[in-house]
């Protein structure tokens, strides 16, 4: 098989999965790599798909999700640059739990399971990585649980547009933009279209934020963190 190209294997390089490893090892992995060009909207593998590899988002989006038979959908995670998924279905050697499609126009790297495994064999080092990633996306998930759980819909919506800003910040007044649509991002949170909206007008009516489209300035946040 053809070695991917060299913009391919300098990403790989520099994701924290791979980083470690040496110009040989990326070699080999990019060797057994695929790029994909997805134009948003699309699928890049639907529930029940036997699964090969996993994927790492180059650039764009992807969106893991339920969908029920009656079209209804469940957003688990909402993937960006430099995220990669699939890792654990991997190993269990079993179809797609989730369906995956792309909220923007996407380039992603398809990494085979026979180079997951050559490496894994080569350095037990890599399936250490691996092991960690697995790790952090599961304790990502329990953190979901819990906010779902023991969180009221307004706590949920204000740590998602905290998310990204240390608790240090000194600006009290940045803008932040919502990844996905509005709809995507209610059923990310566990809640209704309808519940996110009154929720972010409830926010816009106490003069915490102000939203534009999918722009949102967060007015104060120190008082955001203690609403």
């Amino acid at each position: 098989m053809a070695t991917a190209p060299i913009k391919v294997q300098a990403f790989l390089s520099n994701l924290p999965l791979f980083r470690e490893l040496s110009r040989e090892e990326i070699d080999r992995i990019a060797a057994q790599t695929r790029q994909l060009h997805v134009s948003r909207g699309e699928i890049v593998f639907h529930r029940g798909d036997p699964c090969n590899g996993f994927h790492v988002v180059i650039y764009g989006q992807v969106k893991l999700a339920f969908i029920s038979a009656q079209g209804d959908e469940k957003v688990i995670e909402i993937l960006g640059q430099g995220q990669s998924f699939g890792e654990a279905v991997l190993f269990l050697e079993k179809p797609y739990p989730v369906t995956a499609s792309t909220l923007a126009d996407s380039m992603l790297v398809h990494v085979s399971k026979e180079a997951v495994f050559d490496e894994i064999d080569r350095d037990v080092r890599f399936a250490r990585r691996i092991i960690a990633g697995m790790a952090l996306r599961l304790h990502q998930l329990i953190g979901d649980v819990e906010a779902y759980s023991m969180r009221s819909g307004t706590e949920r919506v204000i740590g998602f547009l905290l998310r990204d800003e240390p608790e240090h910040l000194a600006e009290n007044r940045i803008e932040v933009t919502l990844p996905a649509s509005k709809g995507v991002v209610a059923s990310r949170l566990n809640l209704t279209q309808e519940h996110f909206s009154r929720i972010l007008h409830d926010l816009i009516a106490r003069k915490l934020i102000e939203v534009e489209g999918r722009k949102v300035t967060l007015c104060d946040v120190q008082k955001l963190r203690t609403a």
